[in-house]
Formats: structure tokens, C-alpha cells, sequence
């Protein structure tokens, strides 16, 4: 039997929830801020599938195909695997209005039995917390880089004020 391991982080990006949102969703840019993910490609015959590609630095490489069970605008991106390695995730986003949003990661994934807690309490937990925290902080250099480069070609400074 499977123990299914979880793990969450949250960040703060002084970002419109519309670029925020607009960036996320477009799964095959994740490897510009997700460390171990080498490649996402949505299938064409069926855009609600997309195959994954994780490797990591200790040269562990895992394969999987996700499918996307929900999507509320602006609001949720759910998806799990069908094949590959047993994970699932949820991206949450809260929109702050002036202030910006919030973008909140849950992931799970399954290891055989015992291993996985014993994994998890040693290792395991801590690495992918702070990988996912990791993460999240470059998103949102990603997503600050975007819109300042929008701000620019709207003729806009960097704090926003028309030049």
C-alpha cells in the first residue's frame, strides 16, 4: 500500500491576478521557475492532458502524463497523473486587487508503504517543501520581470505612474 506525501507553499506576488494567472496556466513555461521540472509538453489531440519530465540534481528522472481535472479562472488549476509517477496538485490563486496576488501550491505524491514516511521524516518532506517555496520565489521574479516589461511597453514606469 501507497502513503500519499503532501506538501504546500504560498507566496505573495505584487502582480495582477490576470498576469498571474495568464502565466501559470501556460503549463509548458513551468520549467522557467520549477526547478526539477525539465519539460512540460500539453498534448495537441487532447489539451487537457500534458506529459511531465522531472530531473532532479541527483540524477533521478521520472515521467508522467497529467491530466487536468479542474479549472476555475483566475481562481484553481487541479490536475493528477494518469500514468508515470502517482502525483497530483492543486494551484490556488487569490486575487488581492491593489496589492496583488496570492498563488498557494499543494502537491501530493505516492511512495510505497513504509519508505515513504521514512523518507518523508528524514529527507524527502523537507526537501520538497523548500524546493516548492524555491519555486514559488522565482514565479514570482518571473511574473515581476513580465509586468514591469508590460508597464514599459504601456509607457508606464516601474511603480506604475504614466511617464
Amino acid at each position: 500500500m501507497a502513503n500519499w506525501l503532501e506538501h504546500t507553499a504560498q507566496i505573495e506576488v505584487d502582480a495582477p491576478i490576470d498576469l498571474v494567472w495568464d502565466l501559470w496556466s501556460d503549463l509548458e513555461q513551468m520549467p522557467r521557475w520549477m526547478k526539477w521540472i525539465e519539460s512540460v509538453q500539453v498534448l495537441e489531440d487532447n489539451p487537457h492532458l500534458s506529459r511531465w519530465k522531472l530531473a532532479a540534481a541527483s540524477g533521478l528522472r521520472l515521467t508522467w502524463l497529467s491530466r487536468t481535472l479542474k479549472v476555475i479562472p483566475h481562481q484553481l488549476i487541479q490536475c493528477e497523473s494518469v500514468d508515470g509517477l502517482p502525483n497530483r496538485a492543486a494551484i490556488r490563486f487569490y486575487d488581492r486587487g491593489a496589492t496583488g496576488s496570492i498563488v498557494k501550491m499543494t502537491v501530493a505524491y505516492s511512495i510505497p508503504g513504509f519508505l515513504g514516511q521514512l523518507l518523508d521524516s528524514l529527507f524527502i518532506g523537507r526537501v520538497v517543501s523548500s524546493t516548492l517555496y524555491a519555486d514559488l520565489e522565482r514565479f514570482r521574479a518571473y511574473a515581476l520581470k513580465a509586468k514591469t516589461k508590460i508597464n514599459v511597453e504601456q509607457g508606464e514606469t516601474e511603480d506604475g505612474s504614466d511617464r
